[in-house]
């Protein structure tokens, strides 16, 4: 199992180098950020200098989207990184939440969000594609490689990305769900003849390490409410029954209002409405033999990434963690069974 980094973009930059740096020196493969370019700093500045001052990681955006940025230009930044740095990008990408939604508009739609994975993996992989009724390609790439991982909960949103997505991530550590989900995007895949197996599964939560678990769930409780937009729009289309599981839809019921001004903050006051057992449930909270415990269930379905959430207080003691005990146990496991 590889092991991701999510961080926020807060100023200042350096400090979101610096966690990147330790990410890194703990063991972790990916460092990802939140993509709002309203709501945190540019992520794809912060990019270049956590490339530059970093040797192996690989870094990427969880998520963008196809709205508040061209592709092409998209494309282009990863290519150009990729140049300077060595192919050391992903691309997470989904219909649009923080991003859109801050400037009052709404997420794409699937036909626009599959146009654009396929634009920008094309030019990321520096290869010629149809952009506008052109055909395009960036002259000076050569040899960049990029996979576009795809965000999604929802019953079309998951059978797009197996259908065309390089990778799935799922933001929520809810085994039972994430069961669920891993198998429909695996359905998809083999229904348009790609190999299920090919296909990276990223599962991503919040991860604290801790034993007061009052305190841990208090600031992770705003992952709820992140995931609650999202489900919202799912019932607003599917309604409570039949086409998700109910234990993802039942928790959003005393949902009123959301304020994306505090999105993702620890100790959101919109939050209040997600009970501990959706907490407990969604992220990764415990000591280290919890975490190491329920990441093997996770690795046991199917995942092949789990990237936690940094959005406490208890970031570098988590990181330092991961890195002594949990990320090792997890690799010799792997290692005891091959």
């Amino acid at each position: 199992m590889d092991f991701g980094a999510v961080i926020q973009t807060n100023p200042p930059a350096s400090r979101t180098v610096h966690l990147a740096k330790l990410a890194e020196q703990y063991g972790f493969s990916h460092v990802w950020t939140f993509d709002s370019h309203l709501l945190w700093q540019e992520p794809y500045v912060i990019y270049s200098q956590i490339l530059n001052e970093t040797k192996r990681i690989t870094v990427g955006p969880m998520v963008t989207n196809p709205a508040t940025r061209d592709w092409t230009v998209t494309a282009s930044t990863y290519a150009t990184l990729n140049e300077m740095y060595g192919n050391r990008t992903i691309c997470g990408i989904g219909r649009g939440d923080s991003a859109v939604r801050a400037t009052n508009g709404a997420p794409t739609n699937l036909k626009t969000l599959r146009d654009s994975i396929h634009v920008i993996r094309e030019l990321g992989n520096s290869r010629p594609v149809e952009y506008n009724g052109a055909t395009v390609q960036f002259p000076w790439s050569v040899g960049s490689q990029l996979d576009v991982w795809v965000a999604a909960y929802g019953p079309l949103a998951l059978k797009l990305t197996g259908e065309v997505g390089d990778g799935f991530i799922l933001q929520l550590a809810d085994i039972d769900i994430a069961k669920w989900m891993i198998k429909t995007v695996r359905d998809a895949a083999e229904k348009v003849g790609r190999d299920p197996m090919s296909i990276k599964f990223c599962v991503a939560a919040p991860m604290y390490i801790g034993d007061d678990w009052e305190h841990m769930r208090e600031q992770c409780r705003w992952f709820g409410g992140m995931v609650g937009n999202h489900v919202a729009d799912i019932v607003a289309k599917y309604g409570t029954s039949g086409a998700v599981p109910q234990a993802l839809t039942d928790y959003i019921k005393g949902r009123e209002s959301y304020d994306y001004n505090e999105h993702g903050r620890a100790g959101n006051s919109h939050t209040t409405f997600v009970p501990d057992e959706i907490v407990d449930r969604f992220c990764v909270l415990g000591t280290a033999s919890e975490h190491i415990a329920k990441l093997e269930e996770l690795k046991s379905i199917g995942v092949d990434q789990f990237a936690g959430y940094l959005q406490h207080d208890n970031k570098e003691e988590t990181l330092r963690v991961y890195g002594e005990t949990v990320i090792p146990a997890l690799r010799e496991k792997i290692v005891a069974t091959a």
